[in-house]
């Protein structure tokens, strides 16, 4: 176990360690500015000499870039433009070598949603690029067990805080919270947050990260899954960047859940709806393996408990050498021994050999505890850019699941749409031919998605404006085309409820507030 203890601020030197930060400009904007936009991609990449280069100044804000990001000693007297030392030493968070200090955390800026400015607090050197950014012998890391390194901010946690859902809550759940990224949105629009981590220094970092960022504190707990809340009442939101790399072995606690192949977040998953409160949502990151012989939507779908609404979508498929490559290179295995590293690497083949693994797909489970009786669950896979923040999206995603459950195709056709914004219509088709060969609807906010449409979808899309009926629409195109209106009328409602799943279409309330009437009137 570790042996390094962790700074232990007091709550006015900690809001006076923050107002220097601030007042240093030693936030996401202000390190873009001072590093460049070339220089602070690559500390991403693990990459530090650019920014060094960038910090070869004696400003506050360069000689904090050093301190916290680079892990460089300043002078002590430098340090004291920038912060109170005095304060930072007693409380941990510096540590005195003669007339010198250096940082004995990790200090990344972050950019709230709404333009807040936070800091994330991880181990020395997990800042930027993860454990493989770090050597075993790292200056700062004496006495800390490599395995229980808590990593600060990365791609995973900045998707999952993306897609997430951020309505008002009474209760969320930051599961396996790490350096407490999760919990730190959560507390945005959460009245109560708890946060769980089987590691202990995690917790300790998560309550660092939330008081420099001035948040108000989270409760918490030790322990694996849903244990250390068994027995709690349900959670409006259930938020996980759990431990789910697929591996033969448990080495990093931050990385490997110990539960083979992708049964950890099959639990999580499965033991969800005893945890949720009727409404509430369960998002998570995860990895899952492709099967030899099954079909990856159905065993997924599988893992879905009764009365729960899902969405779960396929981000990236890798082969299982890919897969294992990239984990090796996560821990900086790369760099040390080459036979321990085909050790390690057989290992790995092994382990997917036994479990007839042929792939691993990475993407995000989304659950609602509907009720429903007739749940929807989609799985799909979707590789293409998308619009950050998703959380929105989400939010719609199952409210139009909703409609369309609660819709037969007679109040379908009574009802009212409106075409989403920016979606725009492309004809493809050969040069100077006189019709298109297709239609397409494109999105630009959002999933960015593209659907295929005739003429008809793409005529009835078009006219969408939330003032006519469907069937109305339709009877219209009938007209102008030369069709049978009833034929058309029969034939379209799937078409528009496709329109309606993905996104291109919003359902419009009556605006007299009289479904009834218009579903007469259709009649």
């Amino acid at each position: 176990m570790s042996t390094q203890t962790l700074p232990t601020p007091d709550a006015d030197r900690t809001s006076r360690l923050r107002e220097a930060l601030q007042s240093a400009a030693f936030t996401a904007d202000g390190l873009l500015d001072l590093l460049g936009a070339p220089a602070y991609a690559a500390l991403a990449r693990s990459e530090t000499v650019p920014a060094l280069r960038a910090t070869r100044g004696d400003s506050p804000l360069e000689s904090l870039v050093r301190l916290f990001l680079l892990q460089a000693a300043v002078p002590y007297e430098r340090a004291r433009t920038a912060l109170p030392v005095e304060d930072c030493v007693a409380d941990g968070w510096l540590v005195q070598h003669g007339e010198e200090v250096r940082a004995s955390v990790d200090v990344r800026p972050y950019s709230g949603p709404e333009g807040q400015d936070w800091w994330i607090v991880s181990d020395l050197g997990c800042a930027v690029g993860g454990a493989g950014g770090i050597g075993a012998g790292t200056t700062g890391m004496t006495g800390v067990d490599r395995s229980q390194l808590v990593l600060g901010v990365g791609g995973a946690s900045t998707t999952l805080a993306g897609i997430t859902v951020r309505t008002p809550v009474a209760r969320a759940l930051d599961l396996g919270t790490g350096s407490g990224i999760q919990a730190l949105h959560a507390a945005q629009h959460a009245t109560r947050v708890t946060a769980t981590d089987v590691n202990p220094r995690a917790l300790g970092f998560a309550r660092l990260t939330l008081a420099l960022s001035g948040a108000p504190a989270a409760d918490l707990r030790e322990g694996s899954l849903y244990d250390p809340v068994a027995g709690d009442e349900g959670y409006d939101l259930i938020v996980s960047n759990p431990p789910f790399v697929i591996s033969p072995g448990a080495r990093l606690t931050y990385r490997d859940g110990g539960m083979g192949g992708d049964d950890l977040c099959r639990a999580l998953v499965q033991r969800s709806a005893d945890h949720l409160a009727d409404g509430g949502y369960l998002q998570l990151l995860a990895n899952w393996q492709h099967i030899e012989g099954e079909d990856w939507r159905e065993r997924l779908a599988s893992w879905v408990p009764a009365g729960c609404d899902a969405w779960i979508v396929q981000r990236e498929v890798q082969d299982v050498a890919q897969y294992a490559e990239l984990w090796l290179r996560d821990a900086g295995d790369h760099r040390g021994d080459p036979a321990e590293y085909a050790a390690r690497y057989d290992a790995w083949l092994d382990e997917f050999e036994a479990r007839k693994a042929r792939g691993v797909g990475f993407g995000w489970i989304t659950l609602r505890k509907s009720g429903a009786d007739r749940p929807s669950v989609v799985t799909e896979e979707w590789p293409h850019p998308v619009e950050q923040p998703l959380g929105a999206w989400v939010h719609s995603h199952f409210e139009r699941q909703d409609f369309l459950r609660d819709t037969d195709d007679a109040a379908l056709l009574a009802g009212r749409f409106r075409l989403a914004d920016e979606v725009v219509q492309e004809q493809v088709g050969l040069p100077g031919a006189e019709d298109p060969e297709h239609v397409v609807l494109r999105q630009n906010r959002g999933m960015r998605r593209a659907t295929r449409v005739d003429t008809v979808g793409a005529g009835f899309a078009g006219v969408c404006d939330g003032t006519l009926t469907a069937g109305r629409i339709l009877d219209a195109i009938a007209q102008l085309v030369g069709e049978d209106p009833v034929l058309l009328r029969d034939r379209t409602p799937e078409s528009i409820r496709l329109l309606v799943e993905q996104g291109f279409l919003d359902p419009v309330a009556d605006p007299a507030g009289d479904p009834a009437r218009d579903a007469a009137a259709e009649a």
